[in-house]
């Protein structure tokens, strides 16, 4: 593992400026994504200004944080890693209370019948919540290894990704009108995903350990999530917040 390690944080300054590229250009794929989605939304008519003020501080807190991820990895390209790290612990604290708001605004939803119609509400809370998990034990972890940029970046990367997964889902859930479509927005992270592990290979040899530590916790989260929605008591709990 040492040697992996230092594999990805020494080296010449080259593969290091192609590599902080790579995370600045993939973090406009994302920028793109998201304004994909959530535009096709608008453009359906499911979403509007006119939402619950709740709605509105959800949509701010996850625009944000994507805003505050792109800048991150901007910083991060252009060498300004004094900056980048100062505002670290904006994006900490951001991801606090993304995660705090974003369980609440989840029952939230299902109490005031705003769910998706191709959504039972145990899937869409299993399915949501476990997503919250999964950024939280990514996210946690790429700040605690902040001081590991090998691990940090690519760490935060997949929270980003498993993110991702609002965007897509918007994109690609309403073409099928079924929940278990999610399965292809899982696809579409892992290709995300694949892009990464390529890179790695092509510049350093190898794929980082992070990368696979990502996989798994997106294999994860959609099959706990299949796993879990369907049992009486998930769909009783999931049912209390509709009152």
């Amino acid at each position: 593992m040492a040697t992996i390690s230092q594999s990805f944080e020494g080296g010449q300054r080259d593969p290091m400026t192609r590599e902080r590229t790579f995370y600045f250009r993939m973090s406009l794929v994302f920028l793109i994504a998201a304004i994909a989605g959530f535009g096709f939304f608008f453009a359906i008519g499911v979403s509007s200004f006119h939402s619950p003020w709740w709605v509105h501080t959800h949509a701010v807190t996850m625009v944000g944080f994507l805003g505050l991820y792109v800048m991150q990895t901007w910083l991060v390209a252009r060498g300004d890693l004094a900056l980048h790290r100062r505002l670290g612990i904006l994006v900490a604290g951001w991801c606090i209370w993304l995660v705090a708001f974003g369980c609440w605004t989840i029952t939230r939803t299902i109490a005031q019948g705003r769910i998706a119609p191709f959504f039972t509400p145990s899937f869409f809370l299993m399915m949501d919540w476990l997503n919250m998990a999964v950024f939280a034990a990514l996210a946690g972890s790429a700040l605690l290894l902040r001081m590991r940029s090998d691990w940090h970046k690519r760490l935060m990367f997949g929270a980003m990704l498993s993110l991702m997964s609002v965007a897509w889902g918007r994109l690609i859930l309403p073409q099928f009108f079924d929940q278990r479509a999610i399965v292809l927005v899982l696809v579409v992270l892992l290709a995300h995903l694949g892009v990464a592990m390529r890179f790695d290979r092509r510049v350093h040899g190898q794929v980082h350990p992070a990368h696979y530590w990502t996989g798994g916790a997106l294999l994860v989260w959609i099959a706990v999530t299949f796993t879990l929605a369907g049992r009486p008591s998930v769909i009783a709990y999931a049912s209390s917040f509709a009152g």
